[in-house]
């Protein structure tokens, strides 16, 4: 059903924020038709084979709709917005659409509708909606040169310092090269705009969202510009309102040393097990004493020669980047022996496979134009001063996972342009009560930000006890139920409601009567794809 968008003149101007002059210059924008066919798939990236790449996108439409780059001066210049969808599958429950958003800033979201649409019974209720952000993807694209990157670090000594601040500057630069006349115009309150768009030339009054991470801000940011035209809305794994964005960035690292922690915690709980200590505090220190080896002699991983050798830094990166996922805790502890015992020689093959499924699971950072420019939407401290201390503290407190690197200064901290607009005043005003989900040790947005994005906009909020997932919708069963009877029945879960987060593996601790449970029959390279499969960590939103 293309071309449906102007079959009702109170969908065809915008939900809200525009003034009555803004909106007759935008009428051109709201008034256009989509045209829909089924989705190309393009070139597949690096390493997936073309038949499934193909299958990725089979049952989905894709289409296209025009919006101006200024909204300001409509007239100025045009960007092109990729859309795909997934009709509801059965038109009697139909209740319209849901906009989803995967984060980022600068994620795609195309191949979201049927990603999400598998026993999923929102498939049913919903047309799902996918689109590329502006800058991304198949979206008119912000494209930076290449800058300089040096190789992360998460305890880096005073004297590398002044090379990480001069590295980000010369990113800005050629960012600055390179999209410099897009990049004021690539930023939440826009892409929220365009959204408003999206909904419009759908033919939808209103529009119920599921935003992730980055788009929970988003979502936020839409409701707050255009509460006319967001029905439901579901924010799962927030970021925190008042965190833009470099104190988020920093909280990355606060989290990793949460769930290092908590790991540690269970880990010396079952000394008997494993041998690494009989006490948190143990483990960690027994840790660094390991760390301290493998900065001194890192152990290369067989087989693969072109991955970096596992060093100091490595293994800082793999205790907090590996311990959020309770399922795993065993079989991580397991490839930590398996490393403390190769000090000097070689990791067995079997590890060290284990251990790249691991590294070719993680997203990959993205160096596209987008998350350098909107990250930069709101102001960044111009001293340099200021990240170094951070810098000295958290190499100390918080050095797993991004460690000290989280708190080093970015392209933001050179800014070379003006964003032509403040960051938005969230505020729920005018649209219904939504649902915020967070999980108690997310590692990528750390748990305040739920409740502090429910209280901001006077949400309900689920949080998931001891879980260490990123994106629960689809992940987390209680909360996966909670959310689908909000979305399909209108249900509010309750003003806070809390879900059990998944279970550590059954190893009974020191001195328990509990018997041991049956070893794994499965190499580590097997228990390490089943996990990815099984808690669903090769998902990308």
């Amino acid at each position: 059903m293309a071309g449906t968008a102007v079959a009702m003149g109170l969908v065809t101007a915008p939900a809200a924020e525009a003034s009555p002059a803004e909106a007759s210059a935008l009428a051109q924008y709201y008034q256009q038709q989509m045209s829909w066919a089924p989705c190309e798939p393009g070139t597949p990236p690096p390493g997936i084979p073309p038949e499934e790449w193909e299958k990725l996108w089979r049952g989905m439409e894709c289409a296209t709709v025009t919006v101006p780059m200024d909204y300001r001066e409509p007239d100025n210049g045009r960007l092109s917005i990729a859309v795909s969808r997934r009709e509801a599958t059965d038109p009697a429950k139909r209740q319209g659409v849901l906009l989803l958003n995967p984060g980022g800033p600068g994620g795609s979201g195309m191949l979201m509708p049927n990603n999400l649409a598998e026993n999923n019974e929102v498939a049913d209720s919903f047309d799902l909606i996918g689109f590329d952000p502006r800058g991304v993807g198949r979206s008119t694209r912000l494209q930076c040169e290449a800058g300089q990157w040096l190789e992360r670090q998460t305890r880096p000594t005073d004297d590398r310092f002044p090379a990480i601040a001069a590295a980000a500057l010369d990113r800005e630069r050629a960012c600055q090269r390179a999209g410099g006349g897009l990049r004021p115009h690539i930023s939440t309150a826009n892409t929220a705009r365009d959204m408003d768009v999206i909904r419009a030339a759908l033919g939808e009054k209103k529009i119920n969202y599921l935003g992730f991470s980055y788009g929970t801000y988003l979502g936020a940011v839409y409701g707050s510009l255009f509460p006319g035209g967001l029905n439901r809305s579901v924010l799962d794994s927030s970021m925190h309102p008042d965190w833009l964005y470099y104190e988020q960035s920093k909280q990355q690292a606060v989290a990793a040393r949460e769930n290092f922690d908590a790991w540690a915690a269970w880990v010396g709980e079952r000394n008997d097990t494993y041998h690494l200590g009989d006490s948190a505090q143990q483990v960690r220190a027994n840790l660094e004493t390991l760390r301290e080896r493998l900065a001194a002699e890192p152990v290369p991983w067989p087989e693969q020669p072109d991955y970096v050798q596992i060093d100091g830094t490595l293994f800082d990166m793999m205790l907090g980047y590996e311990t959020p996922y309770r399922a795993g805790w065993a079989l991580f502890a397991e490839l930590v022996i398996k490393i403390k015992n190769a000090v000097g020689g070689e990791l067995p093959a079997d590890a060290g496979k284990a251990l790249a499924t691991f590294a070719d699971y993680a997203i990959p950072e993205t160096h596209s134009g987008v998350f350098p420019t909107v990250t930069c939407e709101a102001d960044w401290s111009a001293d340099l001063n200021t990240y170094f201390d951070q810098m000295r503290v958290f190499r100390e407190r918080y050095p797993y996972g991004p460690g000290a690197s989280a708190a080093e200064p970015t392209e933001c901290t050179f800014r070379s342009f003006t964003p032509p607009e403040p960051i938005t005043d969230l505020k729920r005003d005018g649209y219904p009560v939504g649902v915020v989900v967070q999980a108690e040790f997310d590692p990528s947005t750390q748990y305040d930000g739920g409740p502090a994005m429910a209280s901001r906009l006077e949400n309900n909020l689920i949080s998931v006890a001891d879980e260490g997932a990123h994106g629960l919708y689809g992940r987390n069963d209680c909360a996966t139920r909670k959310i689908d009877d909000y979305l399909i029945n209108g249900v509010l879960p309750g003003s806070h409601i809390v879900c059990a987060g998944t279970s550590p593996p059954d190893v009974p601790v020191d001195g328990s009567a509990t018997r041991s449970a049956p070893r794994p029959t499965s190499s580590l390279e097997e228990r390490a794809a089943d996990l990815i499969e099984t808690s669903k960590l090769d998902r990308t939103f």
